[in-house]
């Protein structure tokens, strides 16, 4: 952390301490550091697969045939996304999105016809052109949301109705791998529509019809004047929370080439993308499995990287209520920490992932400032 703004943070936080240097009277409550506490100094809870809703028992069969194992990685289902905001401390939601401009691509369920089921989805919302979340198509394709811009309706109702929230970051991961062809009884899946520059326009587009700038915090309103992005934000480019404050960023995974071509450093694009340091582009960084490279999680958190890692996977520790992946996400000070189980699961047991102090954000663990509480940031009320 520069000079300068270590100096800031101590000068907060003794002007806290001291009740703002007001004289008589009851000592005031310490103000949060909200003008020198920046959006890169604050962890948030995440939930991967923010969309994904279990597939019934009747799907198993098209689930084993596309992989054996398939069955019990999807065993985990999240609620409407304003309840894991309002009741679950989540701040950090992800959502898969499928190309499909004219509509109606993914109405037909392939997998549901292999068991003699209707195949033909009632959602009016498949039928409509437009981005559709979800995790697989044809097998595990049940969404809380099935529309990407009604998912983002959804948190800017929220984000509108909660304005002091701590900055939303929203991660899209644009979707296009066909399903493996499964032999002679091969149902006849749907090939997503490939996933490009023109197709990651229209995404952008997607996200413009329903937040408006002031709404994001942007590629381009952080690199300012700064000759790259990766420069800005090993720089003190990050906004202030007060800046962040009832606002979202949004970060595409994967992706890159199509998404930076034509926007140098982002420029014009509506979101950030995981990139590696080096890169011009470079902000957003994404290191899921956190086993073994805590440390190497935290120097990029110190660098000035955001930072997504995932404290479970594919249902693994929720089964054997490991904890010691969830216990490295959380201490390396990556700034989104993502799980399946931001509650338990009754099926497997106790396991669950809060972050320390039991709010939906917190101070960073390795570059947030000294004497920093939970409750500086938000208290989740």
């Amino acid at each position: 952390m520069r000079r300068a703004a270590s100096l800031g943070l101590l000068l907060a936080f003794l002007t806290a301490a001291c009740g703002g240097g007001s004289g008589g009277g009851a000592r005031r409550a310490a103000p949060r550091l909200d003008d020198v506490l920046h959006l890169n100094q604050v962890q948030l809870l995440g939930t991967h697969n923010s969309y994904h809703v279990e597939p019934p028992p009747s799907l198993d069969g098209a689930l084993r045939l596309v992989d054996p194992e398939l069955t019990t990685r999807v065993q985990y289902t999240h609620p409407p996304l304003s309840v894991q905001l309002d009741r679950q401390g989540v701040r950090s939601v992800e959502l898969d999105v499928y190309a499909d401009p004219a509509g109606g691509r993914y109405v037909d369920r392939a997998g549901l016809r292999l068991v003699g089921q209707d195949s033909t989805s009632k959602d009016p919302a498949l039928r409509q052109p437009g981005f559709k979340v979800m995790h697989t198509q044809d097998i595990d394709f049940q969404s809380v949301c099935p529309l990407f811009v009604d998912c983002l309706k959804q948190l800017q109702a929220w984000s509108t109705a909660h304005p002091k929230h701590a900055p939303l970051v929203v991660l899209v991961e644009a979707v296009d791998e066909p399903l493996p062809d499964v032999g002679p009884i091969n149902p006849g899946f749907v090939v997503p529509i490939p996933i490009g520059t023109p197709e990651l326009d229209a995404l952008d587009a997607e996200v413009r019809t329903v937040f408006t700038p002031d709404q994001m915090i942007t590629p381009d309103a952080v690199r300012g004047a700064h000759p790259t992005l990766e420069d800005a934000v090993l720089h003190g480019g990050w906004p202030t929370l007060r800046q962040a404050r009832g606002k979202v960023v949004f970060a595409l995974i994967d992706k890159h080439d199509p998404y930076v071509a034509g926007h140098p450093s982002l420029q014009g694009r509506a979101m950030f993308v995981t990139s590696e340091p080096g890169q011009p582009e470079a902000a957003f960084v994404v290191r899921d499995n956190p086993t073994g490279i805590g440390p190497q999680i935290a120097d990029l958190v110190k660098r000035g990287y955001l930072v997504r890692t995932r404290a479970d996977e594919d249902t693994v520790e929720a089964r054997s209520n490991s904890t010691a992946r969830r216990n490295t996400a959380i201490t390396s000070g990556a700034q989104v920490v993502s799980t399946d189980y931001p509650v338990p699961d009754k099926r497997f047991g106790p396991y669950v992932v809060q972050l320390p102090g039991g709010t939906p954000a917190r101070c960073d663990p390795v570059n947030g400032p000294p004497g920093c509480r939970p409750t500086d940031v938000e208290s989740g009320s």
